[in-house]
């Protein structure tokens, strides 16, 4: 079994900044990619961005382009994602997810495993 931690998320004023982390710990899982969605109040949950982990490419939903950056650290196996220019928009739920098989990011349910969520609220 494989298990996802993730940490960071807090109260933000828009305009500031977060960084989230989630650490991936358990069997001998091998991600091909690992990815964060959210889910805000009402909504589905919504591809936010993904990096593969050997290579390091990296996708990320439109919404959050050229604010958000994700990375990864292989000697942690802990994935971060940077968000920066917060908007009250970006308020949610965020979850870690982990896919071991090749093929699409961007979608919820090509993934293995999930974390717990951590809530991002962003005041305006």
């Amino acid at each position: 079994q494989v298990q996802l931690v993730e940490s960071g998320g807090g109260l933000v004023q828009a305009g500031g900044s977060l960084r989230l982390s989630c650490a991936a710990s358990g069997s001998t899982f091998r991600a091909y990619a690992m990815g964060w969605f959210r889910q805000a109040p009402g909504k589905e949950r919504e591809f936010v961005s993904a990096i593969r982990w050997s290579s390091g490419s990296t996708s990320y939903g439109d919404s959050v382009k050229g604010r958000f950056t994700i990375s990864r650290d292989n000697a942690k196996n802990t994935v971060y994602m940077q968000m920066n220019s917060l908007k009250p928009e970006d308020t949610a739920v965020y979850y870690c997810a982990a896919r071991g098989s090749f093929g699409g990011v961007t979608t919820a349910g090509g993934y293995d495993y999930w974390g717990q969520g951590t809530q991002v609220t962003v005041s305006s």
